[in-house]
């Protein structure tokens, strides 16, 4: 197992490479841009459809009134990633570029909308008026709306860093110059577009939105069954085993299929039919990753209220509710579970062991898919329940995947435990022996006739009370004034995790009297933000991204840094410890 773990190791460094690659970053961060639409649109999913379960049906007005905000929500999520997708790739296309020569990201974003469109519909002509076959502009569309996303900022970089543009004089205002500015590159990427959209329909009679799903449905169809879900999930858990972020590798690859596959479902079950789709974002939040990536649930319970060792104890009772609302951080880096060799195999193979067991109840009991969408912050178990419609099979696939799962974590949780209680026994003995030789040592003073060891304990420790006082008020007071009137922002994956650290600063800022802003954010949604901040910190499982941050950093003056594991729960956890980090990297 130390070997394995050693070769997987090794590989880290190009698995960070992955996981900062700026087309795989733009399609995730453009993806959780826009997940917002999905959750909104689901709550009038969700009422529109559920109550049918129990024979309650609203009237005609009422029903096409919620169905008409899910469809002009959800039914143009692609378009709307077209956008958010261009507007991260601009981003990360920007670093490479002078500070004074940057891609315009907004009008990328129209030049992308207008690009996927051409791309993606056609054109519905009756007598009255003619409009767009929305067919392909929904969750169908992703994929094409990546694409346009790519190509729009490929020509907008290829013609601003040769200055492939309209120049205007010096007189004229900055916001006039960069309307001109655009033109070229703009006008470029849509003529583009156009002229491929004419050469793909003659040639083979669709769009090409169609096209593309046509390709990428066998892929999609394989990543649906029982190796190809191993596969997806194995790899995500693994990559996080050693400390690299799987999801932000994993993915942006099965992103348009996890959402495609929901609205899949949600058709076939209002049409009577079997919602017989697996690889579903529902299932990837409250199924596979119940509790965190590793499913981690049932590990956080048997940690706070199993476990003998008092060290365990402590960090599931520490770990418990962030890791309710599936932030299991605090359980991987200070249990540890990243690179401990004890809960290698549980950890990748319990996800697999829940996503087979939704499988065969999807295949084999006639139980129908995911078909809502919920935050992914809502407790696994509730999570699957609404999300699965309440379906009476939904109750015994939770109460057995629960069983699977403990059933699989326990041995190694026993295990770990026997060793953590085999630690602490060897240190309390340890302690022990040096506290007998204390006292063996005053004794023998006692005995020489020398001054009593308890009074000069006692007298050396009042005396370095009083000399240490002046000091210890002094570093107070110049962390306070470091700290007064600055601005930090703490960041992570998915906005979860960074929530703890500026949490603890903030409420440690605030006993104290210290005026410190503090803010938590998705890496990808802070370069617009930095300007307002002195400080950014990157929380372990986004750390690879410190030198891509340390470019955005440059740009506007401030600093930036990275933390480890430990050391980040330890941090959260100590308001003293996280305000006098803060102002350590804040004075280099």
């Amino acid at each position: 197992m130390e070997q394995l773990i050693a070769i997987i190791e090794k590989g880290q460094p190009f698995f960070n490479a992955i996981a900062r690659n700026k087309y795989l970053k733009a399609i995730r961060d453009g993806f959780i841009s826009v997940i917002p639409i999905i959750i909104f649109s689901s709550i009038f999913c969700l009422v529109a459809s559920v109550p049918n379960i129990w024979g309650f049906y609203w009237p005609d007005d009422i029903n096409n009134a919620l169905w008409k905000c899910y469809n002009y929500s959800m039914g143009i999520l692609a378009i709307a990633c077209a956008a958010t997708t261009a507007k991260h790739f601009a981003d990360a296309q920007n670093r490479d570029l002078p500070k004074n020569n940057q891609i315009n990201f907004i009008s990328c974003m129209c030049a992308a909308i207008i690009g996927f469109l051409l791309l993606s519909s056609d054109t519905i002509a009756t007598d009255a008026a003619s409009g767009f076959n929305t067919t392909y502009l929904g969750s169908k569309g992703l994929l094409t709306a990546f694409i346009a996303a790519f190509v729009t900022g490929i020509i907008y970089k290829f013609f601003i860093k040769r200055n492939i543009t309209v120049k205007m004089p010096e007189q004229v205002p900055p916001n006039i110059s960069q309307t001109f500015k655009d033109i070229i590159p703009f006008s470029v990427c849509i003529t583009v577009f156009w002229a491929f959209d004419i050469v793909f329909r003659a040639a083979f009679g669709f769009c090409f939105a169609q096209g593309v799903i046509q390709v990428f449905q066998p892929l999609f169809t394989a990543a649906d069954g029982y190796i190809g879900l191993a596969v997806i999930y194995g790899a995500m858990s693994l990559f996080w085993f050693v400390g690299v972020h799987g999801p932000s590798i994993v993915e942006p690859a099965i992103a348009a299929a996890l959402v495609a596959n929901m609205t899949d479902n949600l058709a076939a079950f209002q049409a009577g039919q079997h919602a017989s789709a697996v690889l579903t974002q529902g299932a990837q939040y409250f199924v596979v990753c119940m509790g965190g990536t590793g499913a981690t649930l049932v590990l956080v319970f048997m940690f706070c209220f199993l476990a003998k060792s008092q060290e365990m104890r402590a960090v599931g009772k520490a770990a418990i509710v962030p890791v309710c609302f599936a932030v299991n951080e605090p359980l991987l880096f200070a249990a540890p579970i990243v690179l401990n060799p004890v809960f290698f195999v549980p950890f990748v193979f319990a996800p697999i062991a829940n996503i087979w067991i939704l499988k065969i109840f999807i295949d084999f009991l006639g139980m129908n898919g995911f078909m809502y969408t919920l935050p992914w912050t809502v407790p696994g178990p509730i999570g699957t329940i609404m999300g699965l419609g309440f379906q009476p099979l939904a109750f015994v696939m939770l109460a057995l995947i629960l069983v699977v799962d403990f059933v699989l974590y326990y041995p190694f949780f026993r295990a770990y435990d026997a060793q953590k209680c085999a630690e602490e026994a060897e240190i309390s003995e340890e302690e022990l022996a040096a506290k007998n030789a204390e006292k063996a040592a005053k004794l023998n003073d006692a005995f020489q006739g020398k001054a009593d060891a308890k009074s000069v304990a006692a007298g050396a420790a009042a005396e370095a009370v009083k000399a240490d006082a002046p000091a210890a008020v002094a570093t107070e007071a110049t962390t306070a004034s470091d700290l007064n009137g600055k601005r930090v922002l703490v960041l992570c994956q998915g906005g979860g995790t960074s929530g703890l650290l500026a949490n603890a600063l903030a409420k440690a800022a605030k006993e104290r009297g210290i005026n410190l802003e503090t803010a938590a954010e998705a890496y990808g949604n802070h370069v617009d933000m930095l300007p307002d901040f002195d400080l950014v910190v990157l929380a372990p499982q986004a750390a690879s991204y410190l030198t891509d941050l340390q470019k955005d950093c440059e740009r506007v003056g401030n600093k930036c840094v990275a933390c480890r594991g430990k050391q980040y729960i330890e941090l959260s956890q100590n308001g003293d410890k996280s305000l006098a980090f803060v102002s350590e990297q804040l004075s280099k």
